[in-house]
């Protein structure tokens, strides 16, 4: 029987998001891809160094550390085969369960998020990430100069939500924007009981929480936060669409505006998603962080 990757958390992301591969990008962006092809073969016995997501796929990974394939790490990239001999050295190298892989030399690698069932895709190219989520997937594009550190809360996975136009659809937040605090807060103030649409990244937050149940035994958890602009009285239509999804995130943060940055470097997570820009540049001085191109801060 063929293999299928039902059942597991599907996690694809480019070796950009995987790996530093900045220096090689200048070269193929000054030059062209022929000068990057060469420049990775050169390099192929050297191991790159760890990018943005690589915290996040060592964690995952590690929940198949007991012999239960739950987690599934694919690399979907606009490298060329050639250079994809790199990312799996590195990937090797590093100790990571990277197997599979799809090359596509400049092409639009996100049509095969399909085929794989993914539950999210991390990218250091807009456009893809654009395509992406207009497909239905949860994608982020990677902040490349986000802080990294691989060894807090080793045994943790650790992933933070902005709430509209992320897990929820940017419905209230068309509401600020044509009128307002005032016009949004007495909007979510009468429909607190009402559910709030599902956003582009409610798919991977319930994979988080089908991977949580199904790896009682791993000795890896998740932990969950709700990092919003959101405050009193706005906040209880968040509370209630997240229980009437039978989904509970560990922490929430109704922030009224303030910083995100801050709160973000309490909770250290090992990934934060966010729809708007000065959220994921102030969130990057904290950590890896992802902008979800999507809702009407995006059109």
């Amino acid at each position: 029987m063929p293999v299928s990757l039902e059942g597991r958390l599907v996690v694809a992301l480019s070796s950009r998001a995987l790996f530093d591969f900045e220096e090689e990008n200048r070269v193929f962006e000054e030059r062209n891809d022929s000068a990057y092809m060469t420049l990775q073969l050169e390099r192929l016995e050297q191991p790159a160094r760890p990018g943005v997501a690589f915290p996040l796929v060592k964690k995952l990974l590690a929940f198949n550390a007991d012999g239960i394939h739950r987690v599934e790490v694919v690399i979907l990239s606009r490298n060329d085969p050639v250079s994809g001999m790199r990312v799996f050295r590195s990937a090797e190298a590093a100790g990571l369960a990277v197997e599979r892989g799809v090359f596509t030399r400049g092409e639009p690698p996100w049509r095969y998020l399909d085929p794989l069932g993914a539950h999210l895709f991390l990218s250091a190219h807009e456009d893809d990430v654009r395509e992406a989520l207009a497909a239905g997937f949860p994608a982020a594009r990677v902040y490349s100069q986000s802080v990294v550190e691989a060894d807090r809360h080793p045994a943790e996975v650790r992933i933070a939500f902005d709430g509209d136009a992320v897990l929820f659809s940017d419905e209230a937040e068309r509401v600020f924007q044509a009128g307002g605090l005032s016009a949004f807060h007495a909007h979510e103030q009468s429909r607190a009981l009402r559910p709030l649409p599902p956003g582009p990244f409610k798919p991977l937050l319930e994979a988080l929480h089908r991977l949580q149940a199904a790896g009682e035994s791993s000795p890896m958890k998740i932990r969950t936060a709700l990092v919003t602009a959101r405050s009193a009285p706005a906040h209880e239509r968040a509370v209630r669409t997240l229980m009437d999804w039978h989904i509970a995130v560990d922490e929430a943060m109704f922030l009224g505006g303030l910083e995100k940055g801050p709160f973000l470097r309490a909770f250290a997570p090992d990934f934060f998603f966010d729809d708007q820009a000065r959220h994921c540049e102030s969130a990057a001085l904290a950590g890896p962080t992802g902008h979800v191109v999507s809702g009407v801060a995006n059109a």
